[in-house]
């Protein structure tokens, strides 16, 4: 079985030190943001949050709003994200936060640590998530805990206050020679706070959790105190109830690293009631003498610990830690004030920006990223937000395009256009007339073939029962069947795209497939030009892109496939707009032999 020990210097120099939240709690996440960007760190150390069913969600960085990406499981999120993490906080409910921990141990394969800010877990899913750590390798504070954080490196959890002045002026943003560890989240607060003031600062701080049986015992970040070299004093507040204490007595007797241990366990005033009260936390309470905070007070001075009489002492025994030169400086300041008037943008974009007197297009000079781009790499940059990796891509999306752009003055989209301009209607409500009539029955048949592909590939399930379900649900399958073409009169279109991008991928192996099934019943049951440009373009995506399922789930879900239809087919219907001015024909009225009336 492997060792839960806490590795301060082993995170203090990992290169994969990211955070994965799991629950959307604002204030916490926040706090996390704040902490890495007071501290100078180049990007946010919170790389997702995981539980929610936004793509994104806005946060700040610095005064700065930035996107944080949103996933409903934690087994949707990519593997480069995960490859970057190595902690986890829960921030869900106590009944949802052992299944999260354990998921979270089990799918992030850096894992080294967590914490549960969640308060009644039972006590027998704690006694398992523990035995589950310690097979992992790894810890968790809590539960009830509000985290760790190491000076100047990390910050994981509600720890040292969630908002930008309290975590600034606790010294957190700079690494220093204190460990404080208590059971209670608002005394490490507190404590923190307290060793800023006297001039010195925390290596690391951490707050063990007030129930009964928490995950990482008092003891274990005692030892991870000893054993970490930036660390040269260290803090104990503890309470009186159970029998850690006598654990960390035990430890400093026989340790070999010796390092000065100022402690103050709360609670004497129990021992003037005839029956012990309870205190706040679930384990603060006497069961018998050795509980009391007087025996255990007397096992740690026994031990060799500097334990104050009462908590005005150990205030006094504070200013006496060691020191550590405090550095400020006039960008802090501004920082914080800025900070303190952050107010939410109306919308978001990243496609582009006006602001400073320049236009950008994903953060490019607008004249630089024209001149640079071609009309359809354009476009198709400004699809997907970001540009593409593949000259593949670029090339397939920009055949598309131009293939769809018309499919003769027939079509409904195009009669719609046409009829409008003839009413004399302007460019803009005739384009809009056209565009209006895309939908399940015109156009749409690319998007719902990428979602048909998409699902069935990623399901194994075959191209013969795909076909069934459909002919058993009485349901068209969409990218299948034309009407003007067939197996002997084959659509142009389709040969042309698969002569240049089908490399066997897939989504398109199992659409010809498909077909191949189809057109045994129907020679018109083709692989049309929709079928075929949504199996490429999903093959290009997992292939050329890397793009995971659950990307190319996400992105569809934006309906890109209707986008590149309805930006190709705006160009033909805008040619039959002007096509019809320049003819003049005035107002169409129907033939009235070409209308039954029944």
């Amino acid at each position: 079985m492997k060792s839960n020990r806490i590795d301060i210097a082993g995170m203090r120099s990992a290169k994969n030190l990211g955070i994965i939240v799991l629950g959307n709690h604002p204030g916490i996440i926040q706090s996390m943001l704040d902490f890495d960007y007071l501290a100078g760190k180049p990007k946010p150390g919170v790389v997702a949050v995981v539980g929610v069913n936004q793509r994104y969600l806005r946060y700040y960085w610095g005064s700065r709003e930035i996107l944080m990406p949103g996933f409903a499981q934690l087994r949707d999120v990519d593997g480069a994200t995960l490859e970057s993490t190595s902690l986890f906080a829960v921030a869900q409910s106590g009944r949802r936060a052992v299944a999260a921990a354990e998921e979270a141990m089990l799918i992030m394969p850096h894992t080294v640590g967590g914490m549960i800010f969640a308060e009644s877990v039972p006590e027998r899913h704690a006694l398992r998530l523990r035995q589950v750590a310690e097979k992992n390798g790894a810890f968790i504070l809590g539960p009830a805990s509000v985290g760790l954080a190491i000076g100047g490196v990390c910050k994981l959890g509600a720890i040292g206050g969630t908002l930008p002045e309290q975590i600034y002026e606790g010294g957190l943003t700079q690494p220093g020679p204190v460990a404080v560890i208590s059971t209670s989240g608002g005394m490490v607060n507190e404590l923190i706070t307290a060793v800023a003031a006297s001039g010195s600062g925390v290596s690391f701080a951490a707050a063990v959790g007030g129930e009964r049986y928490p995950l990482v015992k008092p003891v274990e970040l005692v030892q991870a105190a000893l054993d970490d070299p930036l660390t040269k004093a260290i803090v104990f507040f503890g309470e009186l109830g159970g029998t850690d204490e006598y654990d960390i007595a035990d430890l400093l007797r026989k340790a070999k690293q010796r390092k000065p241990f100022l402690a103050h366990i709360a609670g004497t005033v129990a021992e003037k009631f005839a029956i012990p009260p309870q205190f706040g936390h679930a384990k603060s309470m006497a069961q018998d003498k050795s509980e009391t905070a007087s025996a255990k007070k007397k096992a740690l001075k026994a031990a060799g610990a500097d334990v104050a009489d009462s908590y005005g002492a150990f205030e006094t025994k504070l200013t006496k830690l060691p020191k550590r030169p405090i550095t400020s400086s006039s960008r802090a300041a501004q920082d914080l004030g800025e900070m303190r008037t952050r107010t939410p943008a109306l919308f978001a974009s990243r496609v582009s920006s006006d602001k400073g007197g320049e236009v950008t297009i994903l953060g490019e000079p607008l004249t630089k990223f024209v001149d640079e781009h071609d009309l359809s790499t354009i476009a198709l940059s400004m699809f997907l937000g970001h540009e593409p990796k593949s000259k593949r891509l670029a090339g397939f999306f920009d055949l598309s395009v131009r293939l769809l752009v018309d499919h003769g003055p027939q079509v409904s989209g195009a009669v719609n256009t046409m009829i409008t301009a003839r009413a004399g209607k302007d460019v803009t409500a005739a384009l809009a007339s056209g565009i209006l009539t895309i939908g399940p029955r015109f156009g749409g048949a690319l998007s719902q073939a990428a979602d048909g592909w998409l699902a069935a590939v990623d399901s194994d399930e075959a191209p013969a029962a795909y076909v069934e379900r459909h002919a058993v649900n009485k349901q068209y399958i969409a990218g299948i069947g034309h009407k003007k073409y067939r197996l002997d009169n084959p659509d142009p279109r389709v040969a042309m795209l698969l002569d240049k991008f089908d490399r066997g991928g897939p989504y398109i192996t199992f659409a010809k497939a498909v077909a191949a099934i189809t057109t045994r019943k129907k020679s018109q049951l083709i692989l049309n030009v929709d079928g075929t440009i949504a199996a490429l373009l999903l093959d290009i995506l997992s292939q050329d892109e890397k793009y995971t399922p659950a990307q190319i789930e996400a992105l569809l879900k934006t309906d890109f496939c209707n986008a590149i239809f309805v930006y190709a087919r705006s160009v033909g219907f805008i040619a039959h707009y002007l096509e019809q001015r320049r003819l003049d024909e005035g107002l169409f009225r129907l033939p009235d032999d070409l209308i039954t009336s029944l």
